[in-house]
């Protein structure tokens, strides 16, 4: 088994979480932010397939096991601290689970803090996972 506390300190995040974020490897745009514990870094690392940690359902969770929208990961890099990850991947489909290419899909006017949806919406989720998200 590989030795990752070289490389990410897990022990610095809560309950084991660290932030992982997930950014086009061509473009360079953002496409979501998500946890990564150890596990999901291990699979990740093994399988070149993204791998997160589902807060709400307290499992793994492999980007695009119900979507088909996967990301392959080109390269991992973690900052300064070593507690924050960032995966450069190539995404298949849309990255947010509300359609949209990125998961930044709103922009927030600054005068009134308004929120506005500034990039086109790739699928519609009811088609895709079967439920109005």
């Amino acid at each position: 088994m590989i030795d990752v506390s070289a490389a990410v300190d897990f022990s610095r995040g809560a309950d084991g979480l660290l932030p992982a974020i997930a950014q086009d490897a061509d473009s360079d745009r953002v496409l979501m932010m998500a946890w990564m514990n150890e596990d999901a870094f291990r699979e990740t690392l093994a399988t070149g397939q993204a791998v997160y940690y589902s807060r709400s359902r307290q499992a793994l969770w492999r980007k695009g096991e119900t979507s088909g929208h996967r990301q392959s990961v080109k390269e991992i890099r973690v900052d300064c601290d070593r507690d924050t990850i960032l995966l450069r991947v190539e995404q298949v489909g849309a990255a947010c689970h509300e359609g949209f290419q990125s998961c930044f899909f709103r922009a927030v006017d600054p005068d009134d803090a308004s929120l506005s949806i500034v990039d086109p919406r790739l699928v519609d989720p009811n088609e895709v996972y079967g439920k109005k998200k």
